[in-house]
């Protein structure tokens, strides 16, 4: 069951987002510092375990070589180690723990050296042996990088020669955005218009989007840096102005808020409207109606500041401070231009603007119910306000002489309602009028859509399907038909006769799953809206979509294409027949978040990483259909974030919550192999894990840990594309194993980016936000198909001038 809000509206927080923001912030750095701790002491741990392990062996070879008892030695183990600079015997590799080593070093110490030396040489080997298993030092076969003070260390394949001359370079393929899945529809109103050359025009993130309808094309205004949150259309019906949020940088600064004025036509930005003027963002926009010479905006402050400004000037005209309540529309008055209306929460007001100032009567609700919400209004052909309210009613407005008898002599006209229409159970969410003066009205509760005729008569009306939600606006389509765009962020077209078919859509909450299909143009994704969605890159079209119990974070493709695995928020995983849609197997392991499905090359295991620490492997039988538990790997300190398979199918890398990257044979039974250095040289079948010295240089300096969300390297081994928390998508060269490897930078996400993953072909690019719940498609261009494998190897030559990135 779908259930609605009437009354209640998503602006109606709009006074607390600072705070909320700031506890949100806090929580997650305690949550971080929790988890480095967690870290330090499982560390800790480790080398307690290794220290206990070493001791007996010590021990036993003192005992067997007639020399002193471990008793009498051990504390001069640990008391400075200085005596000798040079052990008797070369030690083990980085990461290696070798008995033999051990041994014949315990033996050279008791037969040949004096007791305080050989104490010394065991002092420095346990230091050494603990070093290389937890902190290799060696330069030439290693590399550190460092997160929040944590060191990593990434061992240097051997193809690599000299490390120090590597060049990193900007990789020739460029990102050039393609289609825009999804629209803002859950807590905007009047953002969707229908333009003279066929196009309907939208929002969502930080694009604003043009959809062909008959020739199913996109264009994209792309000028923004954050959230689009208001729209409205010129009377010329060519130029647009549309209202961002403020939003902050990668540094956490305030971005300031904006009004862009743009030619729908060119594309063609036109003016910059209140830089440095509006607060927190813009919530109302309005063009006058004699010939659209100004502007009319309400921002997000406290005060929700009404402002006018000259269009072609790009100067204010006019200031005032509204109200305290939200504000949900402004309108000039299309008769007189000096008379703006606006509304919100429980209230109605009129201006008048003389001289460069306002004055303003608020409306008089007299005998009627004063609502809790003032959703929309519009003007009738007389220049009557309608408006409609979350008590499901359209109130005509209109003038009316002041009672002297109860206001005294002087007392002006006031506006009071005039008559009161029963419409729709629950609010009354848009107002649109058609040529002629017929009106048409949007409902909450009860998804209706009625037309009625000029003096209010019911005359048509129908409903729209459940899962689409509430009607949130409406846009006329030259009288013919109807565009619609509800609160679960779809648009629809229609008429009364033959209903209405969804042309957009998109998910209502925040995603994090994403997959690319192995062999088909076609992708699927999760979300906190528990819906399941599989689109199709060609077609630019939803194929299906199902609701589950719980929302997914994660899924992965079988090899064979034939079935799709989803990891969701219990610790439950199900698999799903993508012709059927029909869950074919499902499974538990743990009971937390599952964060990564991975399947090995030959599709014969199933990898699932948990918010538990461990990695389920499955056998995978019957093409995807049939799973049973092969074997657990357990050694991570912290939750599972990524994980890869290598070539052969034997081995896993994977990263964790708290920055570790551990290695895994799981041929023999998820084995944790101590000695990563031996793993250098592996070849993974795919690369997502966002630590490994192949990625290294996607890592900007003093980054904290979180503030790369996904990576994905393209099946030609060419790119990296990389999914970051601010807003942005990154295209590296691959491999990239330098800080401060250069990369093109592409906006239009308008929250964190959470995954990115390539089409089987690279032709293509997906990437999905967070908050914004909407999913991008780039086109790659550019770059040569096929061979990077020997990359690493030419990677010292001279590097040469980096070209600017396409931001459009």
């Amino acid at each position: 069951m779908v259930l609605f809000l009437d009354d209640a509206s998503a602006d109606s927080s709009a006074e607390f987002p600072d705070r909320a923001s700031m506890m949100e912030v806090r929580l997650q750095a305690q949550e971080d510092e929790i988890t480095l701790l967690k870290s330090s002491l499982a560390d800790a741990l480790r080398r307690i375990h290794l220290h206990d392990q070493l001791l007996p062996l010590l021990k036993q070879q003192l005992i067997a070589g007639g020399g002193c008892l471990l008793e009498d030695s051990f504390p001069l183990m640990f008391q400075e180690g200085g005596i000798c600079s040079q052990p008797p015997h070369p030690l083990p590799q980085p990461g290696e723990v070798s008995h033999a080593a051990i041994n014949h070093s315990c033996h050279h110490t008791i037969t040949q050296f004096t007791f305080s030396y050989h104490c010394c040489s065991f002092t420095y080997l346990i230091k050494e042996t603990l070093a290389g298993t937890l902190m290799p030092q060696m330069n030439k076969q290693s590399i550190k990088m460092f997160i929040r003070g944590r060191p990593i260390t990434m061992y240097i394949p051997s193809n690599i020669q000299n490390y120090e001359d590597l060049k990193m370079e900007p990789p020739s393929e460029r990102l050039q955005l393609d289609w825009v899945y999804g629209y803002r529809g859950r807590d905007c109103r009047a953002n969707l218009y229908f333009l003279p050359t066929g196009e309907a025009v939208y929002f969502i993130a930080c694009v604003v989007v043009l959809y062909h309808i008959n020739n199913c094309t996109q264009r994209h205004y792309r000028k923004h840096t954050d959230c689009v949150r208001c729209l409205t259309l010129h009377p010329d019906k060519v130029r647009v102005a549309s209202g961002q949020t403020a939003g902050v940088d990668k540094d956490g600064k305030p971005l300031q808020p904006c009004v862009h004025i743009w030619d729908s036509v060119t594309l063609v930005t036109l003016q910059q409207i209140g830089l440095g003027t509006f607060q927190r963002g813009v919530g109302s926009v309005a063009f006058s109606f004699d010939s659209g010479a100004f502007l009319c905006v309400i921002d997000d402050s406290n005060e929700h500041m009404l402002s006018v400004w000259d269009c072609n000037k790009g100067t204010k005209h006019a200031e005032v401070k509204s109200t305290n309540e939200a504000v949900f529309a402004v309108e000039f008055n299309p008769i007189d231009s000096t008379n703006i209306i606006t509304c919100g929460k429980s209230h109605v007001y009129f201006w008048t603007l003389s001289a460069g100032q306002f004055t303003k009567k608020q409306g008089i609700f007299g005998k009627y119910k004063k609502p809790k919400f003032i959703q929309c209004f519009v003007f009738s052909l007389t220049g009557d306000v309608l408006t409609g309210d979350s008590e499901g009613n359209i109130l005509t407005w209109g003038k009316s002489a002041a009672d002297i008898k109860t206001l005294g002599k002087g007392a002006k006209e006031t506006f009071q309602i005039m008559r009161q229409t029963r419409a729709h159970e629950g609010s009354v969410f848009t107002l649109c009028t058609l040529q002629g003066g017929a009106l048409l009205s949007g409902g909450g509760k009860d998804r209706k859509i009625i037309r009625w005729s000029a003096d209010l008569a019911p005359e048509r009306e129908c409903e729209i399907p459940e899962k689409f939600g509430a009607v949130r606006t409406i846009a006329d389509m030259n009288g013919k038909e109807l565009l619609v765009g509800t609160t679960r962020n779809a648009i629809l077209r229609g008429t009364f006769s033959n209903g209405f078919v969804a042309i957009v859509q998109g998910h209502v909450d925040e995603m994090w799953g994403l997959a690319t299909h192995p062999s088909q143009n076609i992708f699927l994704t999760c979300g906190h809206d528990r819906q399941v969605c599989l689109w199709n890159t060609e077609e630019h079209k939803l194929d299906w979509c199902i609701i589950l119990e719980e929302y997914g974070l994660c899924a992965g493709f079988c090899p064979n294409g034939s079935v799709v695995s989803v990891g969701l928020s219990s610790g439950r995983w199900v698999v799903l027949d993508l012709l059927t849609r029909e869950v074919v197997s499902e499974s538990i392991d743990g009971n937390e978040q599952l964060s990564v499905m991975r399947y090995s090359p030959d599709g014969s295991f199933l990898a699932v990483g948990s918010h538990d620490n461990f990695i389920y492997i499955y056998n995978v039988t019957e093409s995807g259909r049939r799973y049973i538990r092969f074997g657990k790997c357990n050694g991570h300190s912290s939750f599972i974030t990524h994980l890869d398979w290598s070539k052969d199918g034997k081995y896993i890398m994977s990263n964790s919550g708290d920055y570790e990257i551990l290695y895994w044979d799981i041929a023999a039974g998820c084995k944790l192999l101590r000695n990563r250095f031996e793993s250098k040289d592996r070849e993974w079948a795919s690369y997502t894990c966002v630590l490994g010295f192949h990625v290294m240089g996607v890592w900007l300096e003093g980054s904290d840990g979180t503030d790369i969300n996904a990576l994905c390297r393209s099946h030609s081994e060419r790119v990296v594309a990389v999914a970051d928390d601010f807003c942005k998508v990154h295209l590296f060269q691959y491999p990239c194993p330098k800080p401060k490897a250069p990369s093109h930078k592409y906006d239009g996400h308008g929250s964190h980016v959470t995954n990115v993953c390539f089409t089987h072909s690279d032709s293509h690019l997906l990437s999905i936000g967070g908050k914004d719940t909407c999913i991008f498609q780039w086109k790659v261009i550019g770059g040569e198909v096929g061979e990077s494998k020997e990359r690493l190897a030419s990677a010292s030559s001279t590097s040469t001038s980096s070209p600017e990135p396409a931001t459009n």
